[in-house]
């Protein structure tokens, strides 16, 4: 039998309620710490509500996140990577990134990771992620973004 074919049966599977092979997969958000559905300030700006620091000590009401994260289809179960690579003061649980007001462009995750292959019932998939084996350099990230926002704020920019 042909990898297409299994595919096809498994999908029939699930659409027929035989098999639940879309039970489990990628549903873990990438980077949720403060998205609007985490939002509990009290001026509505999701975005500065709290920080890369602050998610990592913060139980979410609404969903999780996670490196390479993988859940069952309504999130009761959740897993994902950790990591550490010896120099960082913190394990590595999720995407670092910038918020609107720190990135240029929203959201900024400052990361190298690729979903590279994956079936549509999940039975299959391949990711990666490149973590540096030196210290990831957080505050240097939000320093430099932070210095560049200056210098173009001030040419009206």
């Amino acid at each position: 039998m042909s990898a297409k074919n299994t595919e096809t049966i498994r999908l029939q599977e699930a659409r027929d309620g035989k098999a639940p092979w879309k039970k489990w997969g990628p549903y873990l958000s990438e980077r949720q710490w403060g998205t609007v559905r985490e939002d509990y300030s009290d001026n509505g700006d999701a975005w500065s509500y709290f920080t890369h620091d602050q998610a990592r000590s913060r139980a979410y009401r609404w969903g999780e996140d996670g490196l390479a994260g993988i859940s069952d289809d309504k999130q009761h179960l959740c897993f994902a990577l950790a990591l550490w690579n010896g120099r960082d003061p913190i394990i590595k649980e999720r995407l670092f990134g910038l918020t609107n007001a720190e990135g240029n462009h929203g959201e900024d995750v400052k990361e190298y990771y690729f979903y590279l292959d994956s079936t549509p019932t999940h039975s299959y998939m391949k990711y990666l992620y490149k973590y540096p084996q030196a210290a990831y350099p957080y505050a240097n990230l939000v320093e430099t973004s932070a210095a560049f926002w200056e210098v173009e704020s001030n040419f009206g920019c």
